[in-house]
C-alpha cells in the first residue's frame, strides 16, 4: 500500500477527528503526542475516552514519520468494518433460532495471522469474531486483504475486556472452548454440540491463564514431530472445522 493510500485511511488534528468521531466514524484507535496540553485537548481527550476508543500517547517523532501532514499531535486511524456489540449480537443469534459459534482471538498480533483465521472462520460459517480492544491485531486493510475479505462478511465484536466477555458468554449459554497444548481432551474427543465459543491465544503464550481456568473444555491437538506448536492460524482451522464436523 502506498504512503497516500495509508494516509486516506488516517484523520488529522484535534477537531477533525473528534468532528470524525461526532459523526459516527469508526475509529481503530488514536495517537497522541505526547506531552500535549490545553482546554481543547482536554476536551478532546474525554471524548475519545467517552467513546471507548483505543488511544496511546507517542513520541512526536512517531506522528511525523507516519505523515508529513499538519497532524497537530493527533493522528486517527480509521477501522475499516463497523465494530458490532457482543452483548447485543448474542442475543439476536439466539433470537433467529442459532446455536451460535463465535471465536475469541487472545491478543493475537500478527495481522496475517488474524486474516488467515477470519477466512477460515468465514468459510465455516463463524457467527463473531471477538477481539481485544488493545494488544492484538486490527482490522487493518492489510489484515482484510488476508481474509480475502472475509472481514467485511463476519461481524467482528471489539471488546474492553476479554475476561469479562467469556464471562458474558458462558452466562449466555455458550461453551467455551479453549486450545491449549496443556488440554486434557484431544480436540477430536470433544463434545462441541450446542453454542460454542471457541478461544484461540497467541503463539507465544497462549490463552490468558483465567480464560483457560473458566474453560468449559481444553482442547489438546496433539504435536508428533519436534516443533511444539501449530501456527495459531493452523491450529484456529483444524478446530473449526472439528467443531463444524460435530455440529452437522
Amino acid at each position: 500500500m502506498s504512503k497516500q493510500e495509508k494516509e486516506q485511511q488516517m484523520i488529522f488534528g484535534i477537531r477533525a477527528v473528534q468532528e470524525a468521531i461526532s459523526a459516527g466514524k469508526e475509529i481503530e484507535k488514536v495517537m497522541i503526542k505526547k506531552g500535549l496540553q490545553g482546554t481543547l485537548f482536554q476536551s478532546f481527550l474525554d471524548v475519545v475516552r467517552s467513546n471507548n476508543i483505543p488511544f496511546q500517547f507517542v513520541p512526536i517523532e512517531k506522528l511525523n514519520r507516519i505523515t508529513r501532514q499538519n497532524h497537530q499531535g493527533v493522528i486517527a486511524m480509521i477501522s475499516p468494518v463497523t465494530y458490532q456489540d457482543a452483548e447485543q449480537l448474542i442475543p439476536t443469534l439466539f433470537d433467529e433460532g442459532k446455536d451460535p459459534f463465535v471465536l475469541v482471538l487472545d491478543h493475537i498480533t500478527d495481522v496475517r495471522n488474524f486474516g488467515a483465521i477470519a477466512r477460515t472462520a468465514e468459510c465455516a460459517g463463524v457467527d463473531a469474531i471477538i477481539i481485544p480492544e488493545t494488544g492484538a491485531a486490527a482490522v487493518t486493510s492489510d489484515a482484510i486483504k488476508t481474509s480475502a475479505g472475509a472481514l467485511h462478511s463476519i461481524p467482528v465484536c471489539r471488546v474492553r475486556s476479554l475476561i469479562s466477555t467469556v464471562e458474558f458468554l458462558q452466562n449466555s449459554g455458550l461453551k467455551v472452548v479453549a486450545a491449549t497444548e496443556k488440554g486434557a481432551i484431544d480436540y477430536d474427543k470433544a463434545n462441541y454440540r450446542g453454542p460454542i465459543a471457541l478461544v484461540m491465544g497467541a503463539e507465544d503464550r497462549g490463552v490468558n491463564p483465567k480464560i483457560l481456568t473458566a474453560a468449559d473444555i481444553k482442547s489438546r491437538i496433539p504435536i508428533l514431530g519436534d516443533i511444539e506448536s501449530l501456527n495459531v492460524s493452523v491450529a484456529a482451522g483444524i478446530l473449526m472445522y472439528e467443531i463444524v464436523k460435530v455440529r452437522e
